[in-house]
């Protein structure tokens, strides 16, 4: 049996057939089948809003041949040329840097969504010295020392495991993992319009580096609740990306890891760097899991943002391109990322918030009381 074309038992009567499909030839594998957007769009469909539409699905194989050579060379270690901005270009956002003007109409809800006071008209260089800044200011010694010293909740959390911890490799399929979605990710899927996009290497890459700096922010949110999502959960992925809450765009791993520790140390209610450190380890292991474990975490964020008005908005830059982007890529890609993720050092120092000045200035008050008793 190969699929069934409801995964729900029904009542008898009920007006649903289960199909069984035996394989042509038993025992080959199909690559793909649980990536509804992918599977269920028709060649040379159109999409209501498509960055490209799909017309030539042989032009298509032969770019998706040119990406792979191109991303073979990426070394996320170090930071890529980019295009010098000018003041006198549109500033854009989103995923891929492909938006522009949507905040321009919703002047309103803009305070509510993202910290850039004003995205349309700043450059990605004036956001990053204003969320530095924002950063610095936001930082609370007495929150870093008391999370530090008093850390019972913080083991706690530590030694909770994610979801994605039960999951196992595939038999079948290299660089993928054995994943199941739920019917109403499976619905989410198939309302998402298939698109095609056409990213230069520099946009490819800072897509990649996204995607890392937003899982981040998801490993930290499950972890923080034990995996059950609150009212604060969006609030929470949102203030915690970068990319999502200042547009940013980054150019290297260190700058991705280094942009998460600071806003972890500075915003939510667990500042230790330990969790820092976790989430970091937890990212790389959705990612080694493959694009289906990628996407199911995009799923969940896509969700917690739908139910979080305005945060809907997000979706619409940033979370539902990646998730059909997501489907589109090769694992191999995501395993790869994973191995360099693993390698890149983050140290207390890289944050440049002074906490080793501070924590040794604290162990003197300490080591001081103590004497005095």
């Amino acid at each position: 049996m190969e699929q069934i074309l409801s995964s729900t038992p029904s009542p008898i009567f009920s007006g649903i057939f289960f199909v069984q499909v035996p394989k042509e030839t038993p025992g080959e594998h199909f690559e793909g089948l649980q990536l509804l957007t992918q599977l269920l769009a028709p060649k040379g469909s159109r999409s209501a809003k498509p960055l490209v539409e799909v017309l030539n699905t042989d032009c298509l194989e032969s770019e998706g041949k040119d990406e792979d050579e191109d991303e073979e060379e990426f070394d996320w270690h170090v930071e890529q040329e980019i295009f010098k901005e000018s003041s006198e270009e549109k500033q854009k956002y989103g995923f891929g840097n492909q938006r522009y003007g949507v905040f321009a109409r919703l002047q309103e809800e803009m305070g509510d969504v993202i910290d850039v006071k004003n995205p349309e008209e700043s450059t990605s260089a004036e956001r990053r010295q204003a969320r530095l800044h924002a950063e610095a200011c936001a930082f609370s010694p007495d929150h870093y020392l008391a999370d530090l010293y008093e850390d019972e909740e913080i083991k706690r959390l530590l030694k909770y495991r994610p979801w994605w911890t039960t999951l196992s490799p595939s038999t079948e399929q290299e660089g993928e993992t054995s994943i199941s979605f739920t019917n109403s990710e499976k619905e989410q899927l198939r309302k998402f319009n298939n698109r095609s996009y056409l990213l230069d290497k520099v946009s490819r890459h800072q897509v990649w580096l996204s995607l890392v700096d937003i899982l981040l922010a998801y490993s930290y949110e499950i972890r923080s609740t034990a995996g059950e999502h609150s009212v604060e959960s969006p609030w929470t992925i949102r203030k915690l990306s970068g990319t999502l809450c200042w547009l940013e765009s980054y150019n290297s791993l260190q700058e991705v890891l280094v942009s998460f520790g600071r806003r972890v140390l500075c915003f939510p209610l667990y500042r230790h760097f330990s969790i820092v450190s976790a989430a970091v380890r937890d990212t790389a292991v959705i990612l080694k899991l493959g694009k289906s474990c990628v996407l199911r975490c995009l799923l969940d964020i896509h969700k917690i943002l739908r139910e979080s008005d305005p945060s809907y908005i997000l979706n619409d830059l940033y979370i539902t391109d990646y998730c059909i982007w997501t489907q589109q890529v090769k694992s191999k890609r995501m395993t790869a990322l994973a191995l360099m993720l693993q390698d890149v050092p983050l140290q207390k120092k890289d944050l440049e918030l002074e906490l080793e000045e501070l924590e040794e200035a604290a162990s003197m008050v300490i080591e001081e009381e103590v004497n005095k008793q």
